[in-house]
């Protein structure tokens, strides 16, 4: 009835990656991310220093970064320790009573601890959109895009993945960024999505995204931000080395954005280093 002891096996890599029916592009402003019940009580059925969830943890850490850079909301999914038997409802026949006889086990871990501007969201069902504010969220956001990590691959993640999939809201299952009972559940739960409702990628391929230019403003600022060393955050017309942003940092931007616009160099962005005249620079049509 319970979840069993869990063994790490070797996450998925390219060759494992099923051939998809779908062939969306990810888009950053569209995105959103889902941290998927990421608990302690959960990742506690595998042994401690598990080097599979190291790795998982490790590719999920590198893409909550990213989509911070890149202005992308996250979203984490935690169920609560005092479910009612009414709340839990079929649950209790399928696994047990679960987080509610661990309390002490219901926090996020502490390599993926919420930050201010995320949202937890209380997990009821398999599918995080049930119960849950998501969908308005997303909608609202003007996101129709949800990347998928966490455990376990073939129960939560495969569930909300089909679920998104019904409410016009294009899946990306992150293979390398999940976690599951075993590796044949983990593949099959890809093959599924793969097949049925989504796209399956590998987590460097949305990092490579990186390179692409900040989709809004607002993406511009959320990659500039974690540059600076103030605490305060400077207005767009406001000058960014008042506010802690070196040379070589920008050096590193110019190099990143001349691979779109061929003319940006450092003397360009140091001429007017602001988010306003930045976006201007950046919203043009790519300069050769």
């Amino acid at each position: 009835m319970a979840i069993p002891k869990l063994t790490g096996y070797a996450l998925p890599v390219a060759a494992d990656i099923p051939d998809g029916k779908v062939t969306w592009g990810f888009d950053p402003s569209r995105a959103a991310l889902l941290i998927h019940d990421m608990q302690d009580y959960f990742i506690n059925f595998w042994a401690p220093e598990d080097p599979m969830i190291a790795q998982m943890v490790a590719n999920i850490v590198a893409l909550r970064q990213f989509c911070k850079q890149q202005g992308i909301p996250v979203y984490y999914t935690a169920q609560p320790d005092n479910q009612s038997d009414a709340d839990r409802a079929l649950l209790n026949d399928m696994w047990g009573p679960g987080i509610n006889q661990h309390p002490a086990q219901k926090t996020i871990i502490a390599a993926l601890a919420p930050e201010a501007d995320d949202t937890v969201l209380v997990k009821w069902r398999y599918s995080a959109f049930i119960r849950s504010p998501l969908e308005q969220a997303l909608k609202e956001s003007g996101r129709d895009q949800l990347l998928i990590c966490g455990v376990y691959a073939h129960i939560g993640c495969m569930t909300t993945a089909t679920d998104a999939f019904m409410r016009d809201i294009q899946p990306f299952m992150v293979a390398d960024a999940l976690g599951d009972f075993s590796r044949d559940e983990h593949l099959m739960a890809l093959k599924y999505t793969a097949g049925r409702s989504g796209r399956v990628v590998l987590t460097r391929e949305l990092l490579s995204a990186a390179d692409a230019l900040p989709a809004t403003q607002e993406a511009l600022r959320a990659m500039i931000l974690p540059l600076l060393d103030e605490d305060e955050q400077p207005e767009n017309d406001e000058n960014l080395i008042d506010y802690g942003l070196d040379s070589v940092r920008m050096m590193s931007l110019a190099a990143k954005w001349r691979k779109a616009h061929g003319d940006i160099d450092f003397v360009m962005l140091a001429k007017t280093p602001t988010l306003d005249a930045w976006w201007a620079l950046l919203s043009r049509e790519p300069q050769p």
